[in-house]
This record gives C-alpha cells, structure tokens and sequence, in this order.
C-alpha cells in the first residue's frame, strides 16, 4: 500500500524516523533540530534535573546562535532554582509527560527572571513538555518568536519522548549526561579537561594539533551552553 502524502507531514514523520535509528549516537542531534524547526520554534533547549542541580543538554537557537549557549549559562548559573518548572518536573513519576504552557506558570515567576529568560531575548511565549525516564527527568521546552504561536502539540510531545530515549541511552555510557549532546572528539576533549589536562597533553593524545584541540573545546562550549572551564566543571559536577 502507497502512502499518501501529507504537505510537512511526511518531512517530520522521516525526520522522527532518522532519529529513532540514531538514538543513543553522536549523529542524533543533527537529525533532530531539523525536527524542532519545523514546529516554528524560535528556539529549543533541553534541561535534565535532579534534586539541587540543573544541567543543560541541548541548546538551539535558530535566529542567534550565540543565545541560546548565553541563556542557558545564565540558566545554570542559579536562576534554574526560579523556574517554577524546576519542582513540577521533579514531582512526576517514572514514565509520565506533562505539557505546560508559559501562561500557566508565569505568575510564579519573578520579573526578573521574565525580563531576563523572555522578554529580554525577545522570546514571548514557551511550551515545555516535562518528561520523566527511569534514569532523566527533563524539561524539553520550545520557546515561540510570539506568544500563541506553539506548534502542534502532538509533534512536540513525541519530540520530547525522543529526547528522553537518547539522553537515557547516553547515560548508560560512562561519561556525565551533558556531553551526550557533544561529537566524538568534542566529548574526548572535554574529558580530557575533566581529567585535569593542558590541551598539548590533549592533542598528543588524541594525534591531532593543539589549534584543533581549541576547535573541539569551542563548539563543545558552545553546545553545552557555556563559555569557560569552571563552567564545564560546574556543569558535569551536577
């Protein structure tokens, strides 16, 4: 049987597709933010919590790609412990989702943390799907150019599954969740400076030259959604 074709639809379902085969590997990303942008999400970032702590796994911004790294430093900093999101995710249990609209929370939320995680960024509406794996408990959030413009919901909630699916392979691998989201050799570097080594000692290591070693810690940063070393380790301390 031949099936018949959808306008978007069969783009997103071949997407979704892409990214069950790649769950759990180092090309899984680039496979899914195609799938966020086609929700017209301005932006997407994904949080894994636990008790005290907040890390980010996945930061896309897709008008500027220095704000999403810059807001979820900010994120981390603290200011995660003010997101009325924080607790609520916390409180699910194993296996269950939740989508909660910004407008349903943003009375719980200082102006501050207004001013600076939306209107600031010009971010005006948010959904965030909260999901909740035997190992990860996350907060998958979709952040829209204007409010009222989320995308279809059954889109973003299977999006949000997809993302619990490989974060949690991810984990069962040995090194801190928030390099799951890193390259091979992102990830290499980054335990390298985990392991408290210069970048010479890193690129002998690793055969390639220290000006290449700069290269991976960049990008890795940048996915990580930091800008320094006591960052990183704040980040994968958590």
């Amino acid at each position: 049987m031949k099936d018949k074709p959808t306008p978007g639809m069969d783009d997103l379902l071949a997407g979704i597709d892409t990214c069950l085969a790649l769950t759990g590997r180092d090309a899984w990303t680039d496979a899914f933010v195609p799938c966020v942008a086609a929700t017209g999400a301005a932006q997407v970032m994904v949080f894994s919590y636990r008790a005290d702590s907040a890390a980010c796994l996945l930061s896309r911004n897709f008008r500027s790609a220095a704000l999403g790294p810059r807001l979820a430093e900010d994120y981390l900093g603290a200011w995660f412990r003010q997101d009325p999101l924080f607790h609520r995710a916390l409180a699910l249990e194993t296996g269950t989702l939740e989508v909660v609209e910004s407008g349903a929370v943003i009375g719980g939320m200082t102006g501050e943390y207004r001013a600076r995680f939306y209107a600031r960024p010009g971010l005006d509406g948010k959904t965030a799907v909260l999901v909740r794996g035997p190992a990860l408990c996350l907060a998958v959030n979709f952040y829209w150019p204007r409010a009222g413009d989320g995308g279809a919901e059954t889109a973003i909630r299977v999006l949000a599954r997809l993302a619990l699916l490989h974060f949690e392979a991810r984990a069962e691998c040995g090194y801190p969740a928030p390099l799951a989201v890193l390259s091979e050799r992102e990830r290499d570097v980054c335990l390298g400076i985990l392991s408290g080594k210069k970048a010479e000692v890193i690129a002998g290591e690793l055969g390639v030259a220290v000006s290449t070693i700069a290269t991976y810690r960049t990008r890795a940063y940048e996915k990580l959604g930091i800008s320094s070393r006591g960052s990183l380790f704040a980040l994968c301390r958590a």
